[in-house]
């Protein structure tokens, strides 16, 4: 295996610091995998307190001959600098516009053969918008959704208050009111209103208004490209009821898209300890790392695509 720092984005004003993990010479040139975060602000490793996703793949699909890169996110690297800058954030800055120049990099490397995209989470959501302006090779949606972010969100706050004592559903109450009652509406706002309208941290009510111009499950519909969908059972922040199943909905009769779900793994596709959304915190707090079997049914995936 062969990792080289490099730099995404490198002449603009958010230059990303990156690793380009390479299989050994033998296997070249070979297909590549850039990595897409989920919600939040994550390192390239894509850390979510012991566990690291974006590593574990990176490593492991170097071992079968695949090559991938994984880079800081945005909000993570220059997250206060985009808030300075007071700038209206959507999806766009903060995710689309460095994942589609990580695929031209990839483009642009002899020892590479293809290029895929890889969206975990919130970024399997986007990988199919990503893909209109990237023109990747295909696509790889782990724990993704195809309903829209802001009901997403709204259904874990319900979820949350649900698994809650009295006392804390009382606080999330307290807490999550101004959100809920901005994403309720939000189909009814403009767009110059869901720009003034503040969620805190830099976000505004806009970030979740302008996803609704590209809907997951139309571009997801309209595409021919090789798509691949994966989905741990145990996870408890995207559901398979009410998101691997729809993927499977939405694409039904459509030969050029693969699923796979996996018993016992969590969202980050690692082996669960509990499926309760209240104690998250505990999930991620055990190192734990993705199985090799998940590495391996993508490459064989990426071989029957070549």
């Amino acid at each position: 295996m062969i990792q080289e720092k490099i730099i995404v984005q490198a002449d603009s004003r958010y230059p990303l610091n990156g690793l380009l993990t390479l299989p050994d010479e033998s296997f070249w040139p070979c297909p590549a995998v850039v990595f897409v975060h989920g919600s939040g602000s994550s390192n390239m490793d894509e850390k979510i307190q012991k566990l690291t996703p974006f590593k574990d793949l990176a490593e492991g699909l170097a071992k079968l001959g695949v090559a991938s890169i994984r880079y800081d996110k945005r909000s993570f690297a220059h997250g206060l600098k985009m808030v300075t800058n007071k700038e209206v954030i959507t999806v766009k800055e903060e995710t689309i516009d460095d994942a589609v120049a990580a695929v031209e990099l990839l483009k642009k490397d002899t020892r590479i053969s293809s290029v895929y995209v890889l969206g975990h989470s919130m970024g399997g959501m986007l990988a199919p918008r990503i893909d209109l302006a990237a023109d990747a090779k295909g696509l790889i949606i782990m724990a993704g959704s195809a309903r829209n972010l802001h009901e997403i969100m709204l259904g874990q706050f319900e979820d949350m208050k649900a698994n809650s004592n009295r006392l804390t559903r009382w606080m999330l109450d307290k807490s999550t009111k101004k959100i809920e009652d901005t994403l309720t509406k939000l189909n009814s706002m403009s767009d110059e209103e869901a720009k003034k309208t503040s969620l805190g941290n830099g976000t505004t009510a806009y970030y979740f208004k302008e996803m609704l111009n590209y809907p997951t499950a139309e571009l997801l519909r309209n595409t021919d490209k090789p798509v691949l969908i994966l989905q741990g059972d145990a996870d408890f922040q995207v559901s398979v009821k009410k998101d691997y199943e729809l993927y499977q909905q939405i694409c039904v009769g459509k030969e050029n898209v693969s699923f796979k779900l996996y018993e016992g793994l969590n969202h980050a596709f690692v082996p669960y300890i509990s499926k309760d959304i209240t104690k998250a915190k505990n999930e991620y707090n055990v190192e734990r790392h993705i199985p090799e079997y998940v590495m391996m049914d993508m490459v064989e995936w990426m071989k029957n695509t070549q």
